[in-house]
């Protein structure tokens, strides 16, 4: 393998890396983000507007990178493939973050605790379906399984089911307006992840591509 080729492949561990760095920066803030919503904690949104700010320069970053190894690579099969899926993939965590700062936004303005029990049962499943959907997510990039896909969609549709029970229940009444505004907004936020997790899953399809180049 010459010394090109060897370079090449740093700089395409390095962006893995950076993607996998992505991956775990949204899952765990995903996790802060549910906590401090069940508990009404409005102190996790500015730490992690700062988390964000980070996000966005890694983003910026790792999409430099790329489009300057296929621009000086001229990169086919695999690794064109992988390259592309980067691209693709990390606006999809971009904006789930984004979700995520909003969730913890509402913490200090959506009193979860004054949902019924079947509704603050609803929201927490919200929030521990997107973490077990953003964990399988993060796992089927990093093996490149294109079956976990399939999986998704299964929970995708509790997810959707969830949303619509949840959204029925605040739209009966029975809060002030302000809080049902607030939590029909989250109940949106959660969705929304759970859609951009099928969707990074799909581009492992991709990625994965045929058993043989």
């Amino acid at each position: 393998m010459g010394e090109p080729r060897q370079e090449f492949e740093r700089e395409l561990d390095a962006i893995e890396g950076k993607v996998i760095q992505l991956f775990a920066m949204v899952g765990e803030d995903l996790n802060e983000a549910t906590r401090a919503l069940l508990a009404g904690d409005g102190e996790m949104f500015a730490i992690l507007v700062e988390r964000d700010q980070e996000i966005d320069a890694l983003y910026l970053e790792v999409e430099g990178l790329v489009q300057r190894e296929i621009l000086l690579q001229a990169p086919v099969a695999s690794d064109l493939r992988f390259l592309l899926s980067v691209l693709r993939i990390t606006p999809e965590l971009e904006r789930s973050h984004d979700l995520i700062v909003q969730i913890a936004a509402s913490a200090g303005n959506a009193p979860a605790g004054a949902l019924s029990p079947s509704g603050l049962t609803m929201l927490t499943r919200m929030g521990q379906l997107a973490a077990e959907m953003w964990g399988q997510t993060s796992d089927c990039w990093y093996q490149r399984d294109p079956s976990t896909a399939g999986r998704l969609a299964t929970e995708d549709q509790e997810m959707d089911n969830l949303h619509a029970s949840l959204h029925a229940e605040l739209a009966a009444g029975g809060m002030p307006v302000p809080a049902i505004m607030e939590l029909t907004l989250v109940t949106r936020f959660y969705e929304r992840l759970g859609a951009h997790a099928v969707n990074v899953a799909r581009r492992v399809i991709y990625l994965a591509g045929p058993a043989r180049d």
